[in-house]
């Protein structure tokens, strides 16, 4: 009576029908948010690192050619005495090739600079950050250029810091709450399920089967529906992200993240459909074992 075959008869109820789909639609929100949260992470880094150790100066270039090339040669006097500061890795004037390519992504290519009140820009990068190297790197601009200005980054660093960490916590939010609505369904479809084939179940139950072996009957149902699911799930996760990052490659803007990700990272998504069947698998397993220890 007890063989290797469903004795319930699970494969026909109406509910079964709609559980993959349900998995398949969590799973890939489920995905798709930890996509955001791995890419925020990846992001967060490559903007902590490029910019925590750097300075930008900004000098006005002044109304007239003659200004601007007397500009020039100041200019190269204050790198010289940059450069030779405690601490100064490197200290760049950026080219009108290195300013079109920053202006790029917003006035596009082929900008003709001189026609642009657009400052001069030095680039200095720190071995390390500290008061008194920026302090120092301060009073020389104020000798030479009073004008100018000094962005060291920290602050609109710090505030793109903060949203990209609230970003990363939401979207590892949803993914939570996603699991969490995943196994809510599971426990409404098994105990349709029980509530279809109560009689069934009962007989068994009466007739002294374990309430382990009834249980795993709904278990490897659940399994197989939510595997089914999650693998759908997964597929289109793999498909929108494809179309994302082919999306990205186009747009060739440095000021947009990159869909790649490390073996780690791709083994992490993976997982996601596997996670989806075990919360499955043991919600009806707890829900059948629950219901069959209220049972006479």
């Amino acid at each position: 009576m007890f063989g290797a075959r469903n004795d319930v008869p699970l494969d026909r109820d109406a509910s079964s029908r709609f559980l993959p789909w349900l998995i398949a639609v969590m799973v890939y929100l489920a995905t798709m948010a930890l996509v955001v949260a791995i890419t925020m992470n990846k992001l967060a880094n490559r903007w902590d690192q490029g910019l925590s150790n750097s300075l930008t100066i900004q000098v006005p270039t002044g109304q007239t050619p003659a200004d601007r090339q007397s500009t020039e040669r100041k200019l190269i006097d204050l790198q010289n005495q940059l450069a030779q500061l405690d601490n100064v890795e490197k200290v760049d004037i950026l080219n009108d090739a290195e300013l079109n390519k920053l202006m790029e992504p917003w006035l596009g290519k082929d900008v003709h600079l001189q026609d642009l009140p657009i400052p001069f820009l030095v680039s200095v990068e720190l071995e390390q950050s500290n008061v008194k190297t920026i302090d120092a790197i301060n009073t020389l601009i104020t000798q030479n250029f009073p004008e100018a200005s000094v962005d060291d980054h920290q602050r609109w660093l710090g505030n793109l810091l903060g949203l990209a960490k609230v970003i990363q916590m939401v979207s590892l939010l949803v993914v939570l709450l996603v699991g969490g609505a995943a196994g809510l369904m599971v426990i409404l479809v098994t105990r349709m399920g029980l509530a279809i084939h109560k009689q069934v179940v009962e007989l068994f139950h009466h007739m002294g089967a374990h309430d382990s072996y009834i249980a795993t009957r709904f278990q490897i149902h659940a399994l197989k529906l939510s595997t089914a699911g999650g693998l759908s799930g997964l597929l289109l996760a793999g498909f929108t992200i494809a179309s994302f990052s082919t999306l990205l490659g186009q747009a060739n803007s440095s000021i947009l993240p990159s869909l790649t990700f490390s073996l780690a990272e791709w083994g992490l998504l993976l997982l996601m459909p596997l996670g989806a069947s075990l919360i499955a698998m043991m919600t009806a397993r707890l829900t059948v074992l629950r219901s069959l220890a209220l049972m006479p």
